[in-house]
């Protein structure tokens, strides 16, 4: 058995792992770091729905970049590790043992089936979405030739697979099992705009019901259909079950890591695991939602991203006192050229959390004056803390520059700014960039809410 020695072991190359390494060596210059990762091809995650339409239309077009971590010297071995012993530490691959003063768990996720659907699985044409260019071909693959596309579930990965399908003249049926798309990240009145936009592409959505059986109606492997809670029957070619994605941790369980809540791995603020020489990174941890401090399911590459940076610089020690101090959900979409962005807490999640909250609501322009070529309505609705104005959820709609606004929010959120700081902010505001000064929606969803705290209850 070949043997290999490493100062810094990291099992994964999504995200997580790659930032974790390139942060590693950036901290730690001398160090050997050695990169364990399953596939030659990595896909970029977020961008998987877009191979299935005109976006993309091919994942040739979504392949991650690995560039950076061999120009540092970063080493990388393809394959499997398959057992931990973690006294000893090493890691042991199928002709390989490898050595290392330090591990990085960042072996990812894998897509979640509710068990009542796990045995359809075996049938042609039911598929779920790995983050596995193989599978994903052989996904495009079957579905280019056939018409009726069922997707199972109304998150992200599930809508933007949706209008993909569409953009193709497929008969596209959503069945989501709840009233409204995007239901985790978006209140209803705003998840309502997103879930009105993608029925313009002619994409069906059931809301009200969910898929209790996948029939093989002529007993020939192939699935022709799926059967309702209701008893109503969907035609389907294809069954796409976007249902959600696990904590990929048996490896971590077999060596005997202590998991969490989700059977995420157990981590500190630094990323360590209970052995101080173990860290835990990317969708595989154990996370908390930043403002109620409970459980979190979020799975986000921007979230990995943080976490491997955390991790990378505290291998050695604590360089910094930042920590990570929770998840703050965020997220970006695009229905068409009309950007959904949201961040933290929904109103609907503060009051489920029993947080007593005012919403600033304000909708301008992401231009100014309104003649100018591709201006848009922008909404931006803030979720505030009734008592000391602390903004701890945001959600825009509007353009591409969405997606940075959120981000803005995000790190207002993280900083624990309070709407008094924000509708004070100092910002650029230029006529083909940005909304007008005057009105700049953050800014003034900021006055909405003040207005709404100052006033006699």
């Amino acid at each position: 058995m070949k043997k290999i020695k490493c100062d810094v072991l990291v099992i994964g190359g999504g995200p997580a792992g790659g930032v974790s390494a390139v942060t590693a060596k950036t901290n730690y210059p001398n160090k050997e770091i050695l990169v364990v990762r399953e596939f030659e091809i990595q896909l970029v995650p977020c961008a998987i729905p877009y191979i299935f339409g005109e976006t993309l239309g091919c994942s040739e077009k979504d392949v991650a970049s690995c560039g950076m971590a061999s120009d540092m010297g970063i080493s990388t071995l393809i394959g499997e590790v398959e057992d931990i012993d973690t006294k000893e530490k090493l890691a042991y691959m199928k002709d390989c043992q490898i050595s290392f003063d330090k591990l990085i768990f960042a072996t990812g996720s894998e897509p979640f089936v509710h068990s009542s659907l796990q045995h359809s699985l075996e049938l042609d044409g039911v598929f779920t979405v790995p983050k596995n260019k193989t599978l994903i071909d052989k996904l495009k693959d079957y579905s280019d030739s056939k018409e009726n596309i069922v997707v199972v579930g109304s998150g992200f990965i599930g809508i933007e697979i949706a209008v993909e399908f569409a953009t193709k003249n497929k008969n596209v049926t959503v069945i989501g099992g709840s009233k409204h798309i995007l239901k985790n990240a978006f209140d209803s009145d705003i998840g309502l705009q997103a879930e009105e936009l993608m029925l313009k592409y002619g994409v069906k959505y059931i809301g009200d019901d969910r898929v209790v059986e996948i029939i093989d109606q002529n007993n020939d492997n192939i699935v022709n259909a799926v059967k309702l809670k209701s008893g109503n029957i969907i035609d389907a070619d294809v069954v796409i079950l976007a249902t959600g994605y696990k904590p990929n941790t048996s490896l971590a369980q077999k060596a005997g890591i202590a998991l969490a809540h989700y059977r995420g791995i157990w981590v500190d603020e630094y990323m360590r695991t209970q052995n101080h020489d173990i860290f835990a990174v990317g969708d595989c941890s154990a996370r908390r939602d930043f403002i109620t401090k409970e459980s979190s399911k979020v799975m986000l590459a921007s979230t990995s991203s943080a976490e491997g940076r955390v991790a990378g610089s505290s291998l050695y020690g604590i360089k910094y006192l930042k920590g990570f101090s929770g998840t703050i959900a965020i997220f970006s979409t695009m229905i068409g050229k009309r950007a959904f962005s949201s961040a933290g807490l929904t109103q609907e999640q503060a009051q489920k959390a029993n947080i007593d909250v005012v919403v600033g609501y304000f909708q301008g322009l992401n231009r100014h004056p309104a003649t100018i070529p591709n201006a848009q309505k922008q909404l931006v609705k803030l979720v505030v803390m009734r008592h000391g104005g602390q903004i701890i959820g945001g959600q825009v709609v509007g353009g591409e520059e969405t997606g940075e606004m959120i981000n803005l929010i995000g790190l207002i959120i993280e900083s624990h700014f309070d709407v008094y700081r924000v509708m004070s902010m100092q910002i650029a505001t230029q006529p083909m960039l940005t909304s007008a000064p005057t009105s700049y929606p953050l800014i003034m969803a900021s006055v909405m809410a003040i207005d709404k705290i100052e006033k006699p209850q």
